[in-house]
């Protein structure tokens, strides 16, 4: 290809790339698959690596990400991200408005109305029409530079062209991650086993917070912008700062409204009440803000809020539903978190199945009894929460709940700390989600970084009684073959608060008929939602009818279902059908419903249930069971694992030690530790003294080191992991040394460097003799100051007198070429 020819295509695929990301962020809509957008970035970067002459600073490419943070630096913001006064009512509207006539002594004003987004807020700074700065809100008067990680936003300008761009100015926004991006990242989160994410919000501040921008650029995250701030915008109303932002090609939501007066505001609010929730993201209310800023100006500011903006918050939603059931769900410290299954009832444009009941004294303030009628609210449009009992509708003879008293996992007894409002599980050693957080922890990339062994496999091989502590992984090699076809449970199991085991509606009803699709059934399960469980299983049977596949056998097979659960009398839990009713029908000529159920409190999947049982099934009986089951290991997935397992013998003392889970140990304090006593042997006998001495180390830790090295358990998993060759003690790797230049000094980089990542400046500095510290001191040779070097690390710096030098300059020092 020649340069005219990479020139013409670098330009043909930067159009077509902007195009897309347009339709996307804009337009919520696409126009090819994310494979193929993929191969046309994929296609301009390779070209622009080969012809960099033709390279743009505001090409799509630059925002593919790779850059690593480790510590965020803190700058201060031009002027303060101010909170907003909240109202709920019209009354309070009208208060406020009444409050700007009397401010202003006359009713010649507008409003602006825009929705209030739920997701970061953001502050951009341009200087010569370069985006040079992104800042969290923080706490509203500084906060956390995240700019490498803002630039991979694809429809966040880079650079703005056009005529009259100020020299100098800021823009601020809100950065949220759409719903439809939510559900699947969360959807492949779950097919890879891994712990999914709460809500879009939180995902949306975590991923603006991640060290790899890499990461960042792959999460799609959008922003809509609400507010422009500088010194010659040459702008009179909020209005026409918003006209000009839009212009410069900034993503402004197109829901806002000028208003003439509160009247027109108050039909604003009232038009958004439901067509909210057709947006791509979460809203929870209205912001209004005079737009005229001579106004704002003249009404000023209150200690905390400006005098002239307010939020309106819509009013959670409330439903009344009934309480079906509860289940106590077991969390990874052992807390103790009870669910309620409701019958379902629409709120906030979602239909709520299930609501949180925090603890022991929740329930016992709402008085709630054995399927009461209960109110369910929406909090932020979030998490469904039951806010009340409705006394009246009782039912008779309804017993009060009773908080259970033994683990539901691994049944030991409860405890509950004075003055906690949790109950815990103290069996910290088997209870399965404790095992769980103990593995994860084992296994994280800080740590042995074994990434071939997701959640739901490290679940599935706790629950089977394959592992029990991080030693256990190790004896995995010597099992493969065992482990072929083993299944996984997570997604379809649940267990009541009794300990019945519980299976899938999607799984059940495929199992109990024949000729239908699982992805027919899931679809139609999908549409009908809404319904309770007696009406979705007769809703199934004319969809059975409509199908006409087997259709009097099939719903003669769903009518039993139905009859045999109201005879049974199990518990009711939306979207789940207890296992012993469902195999009962499938099973019922060799075993009774009892002996089912009691095989079902002990086991969790139908494949430990079977195998219990011991019967003598085949051809198609036992295909219907196989229909039942969760995913397999595989013998790809098995490779995957041992290969993750061997491979993490290789990690350093310090993965290890990090990785042992001792109380207090975090990743710093555990390099700290294994470099200082150099190995697991002599911290294992260390005084109280010689700890003290390590920097960073008190009382607390000194105490968390003996109380585990105390525990007879955590001893012999520690020789069961030497045995299988995992370090106990640093090995001294002798660098060879490129120069004795940097010999004594001790030198920090700070900002972004053209020349180095972030790993490679330490390699480098200490292969040339020097010492790589991490933060600012007296003791510092000097600084290398980089691109964006963080304002707050830079004044401390000059206040301690520590040396500023370039990157160039301190190439120089060591003769390499900067050209």
């Amino acid at each position: 290809m020649t340069a005219e020819q990479a020139q013409a295509r670098i330009k043909e695929l930067t159009q077509q790339i902007n195009h897309h990301n347009h339709l996307y962020y804009q337009e919520d809509r696409t126009e090819i698959s994310d494979f193929d957008f993929d191969k046309l970035l994929e296609e301009l970067v390779r070209l622009e690596s080969e012809f960099p002459e033709y390279l743009e600073a505001d090409s799509p490419s630059q925002r593919v990400g790779g850059t690593i943070t480790k510590e965020f630096e803190t700058a201060l913001h031009g002027s303060r991200m101010l909170s907003l006064g909240n109202t709920y009512s019209d009354e309070e509207l009208l208060a406020f408005d009444e409050r700007v006539a009397k401010g202003l002594e006359h009713r010649n004003y507008e409003y602006f109305c825009e929705m209030k987004f739920d997701g970061v807020a953001i502050s951009l700074v341009y200087e010569n029409g370069k985006l040079i700065r992104a800042v969290t809100r923080g706490d509203g008067t500084k906060g956390d530079v995240v700019t490498e990680n803002i630039r991979t936003i694809r429809n966040i300008p880079l650079h703005i062209k056009g005529d009259n761009i100020p020299d100098f100015f800021e823009v601020r926004g809100e950065i949220f991650l759409p719903r439809k991006e939510f559900d699947k990242i969360n959807a492949e989160r779950e097919a890879a086993g891994d712990a999914l994410l709460a809500n879009p919000r939180n995902a949306a501040s975590g991923t603006v917070k991640m060290q790899d921008s890499s990461i960042v650029a792959k999460r799609r995250l959008n922003c809509y912008f609400y507010q422009l701030l500088g010194d010659e915008i040459g702008v009179d109303t909020h209005e026409e700062a918003i006209k000009l932002i839009e212009k410069w090609g900034f993503n402004v939501s197109q829901t806002y409204s000028k208003c003439d007066s509160i009247k027109e505001v108050l039909a604003y609010i009232e038009a958004w009440r439901e067509k909210r929730f057709e947006l791509p993201l979460d809203t929870d209310g209205v912001v209004l803000k005079v737009n005229n800023y001579d106004q704002r100006e003249e009404l000023g500011f209150t200690a905390k809020i400006p005098r002239w903006a307010i939020a309106y918050k819509y009013k959670a939603e409330s439903a009344e539903s009934r309480l079906l059931s509860i289940t106590y769900q077991v969390g990874r410290t052992g807390a103790i978190t009870p669910v309620a299954n409701l019958s379902p009832v629409h709120l906030a444009g979602t239909t709520v199945k299930r609501a949180s009941l925090h603890n022991a004294n929740e329930i016992e303030r709402l008085g709630l009894h054995e399927g009461d009628a209960v109110l369910v609210e929406k909090g932020g449009e979030i998490i469904p929460k039951i806010t009340e009992v409705v006394e009246d509708s009782r039912l008779d003879g309804a017993k009060p709940i009773q908080y259970i008293d033994h683990c539901p996992e691994c049944g030991t007894a409860l405890e509950r700390k004075e003055g906690e409002a949790k109950h815990f599980c103290p069996n910290t050693k088997s209870c399965p989600p404790q095992v769980l957080g103990k593995i994860e922890h084992f296994l994280h990339k800080r740590a042995m970084d074994i990434d071939s062994l997701g959640t739901e496999r490290i679940r599935t091989l706790i629950d089977q009684g394959y592992i029990k502590d991080p030693a256990d992984l190790y004896d995995l090699e010597s099992k493969a073959d065992e482990l072929l076809g083993l299944e996984m449970s997570q997604d379809q199991y649940q267990k009541s608060d009794e300990g019945i085991l519980y299976i899938s509606l999607t799984k059940a009803l495929f199992a109990l008929t024949e000729g239908l699709a699982l992805s027919a059934i899931s679809k139609f399960l999908e549409q009908n939602t809404a319904f309770p469980l007696e009406e979705v299983l007769v809703r199934f049977q004319d969809f059975i009818r409509k199908a006409n596949k087997k259709t009097a056998q099939n719903v003669g097979s769903i009518q039993r279902l139905i009859d045999s659960l109201g005879q049974a009398g199990f518990p009711k839990i939306e979207e789940f059908l207890p296992v012993p009713v469902v195999l009962y029908q499938l099973i019922g000529n060799y075993v009774d419903l009892e002996k089912i159920a009691k095989a079902s409190l002990k086991e969790n999947t139908i494949h430990r249930i079977m195998l219990k049982l011991n019967l003598p099934i085949s051809g198609e009986i036992e295909d219907r069971i196989k229909k039942l089951k969760a995913n397999t290991f595989q013998e790809g997935v098995i490779s995957n694992m041992m290969s993750g397992i061997k491979s993490s013998k290789t990690q350093p003392f310090e993965k290890v030690l990090f990785g042992l889970g001792i109380r207090n140990v975090g990743e710093n304090t555990a390099q700290i530790l294994a470099r200082h006593f150099k190995s697991l042997e002599n911290l294992k006998v260390a005084t109280t003294e010689q700890l003290i001495e390590v920097n960073g180390v008190g009382d607390t830790l000194v105490t968390s080191i003996f109380d585990y090295f105390a525990d007879e358990e955590n001893l012999r998993m520690i020789e069961r992991l030497k045995s299988h060759g995992l370090n106990f003690e640093v090995i001294e790797d002798e660098k060879e040394l490129q120069s004795n230049a940097l010999d004594g000094m001790k030198i920090l980089a700070s900002g972004k460097l053209n020349n180095f990542k972030r790993d490679e400046i330490i390699d480098f500095v200490e292969a040339n003799g020097g010492q790589y510290v991490k933060s600012v001191s007296k003791a510092l040779s000097f600084i290398i100051e980089g691109e964006d070097m963080g304002p707050s690390k830079k004044e401390k710096a000059q206040k301690m007198g520590v040396k500023l030098i370039s990157e160039e300059e301190f190439l120089k020092m060591l003769g390499k070429n900067t050209a």
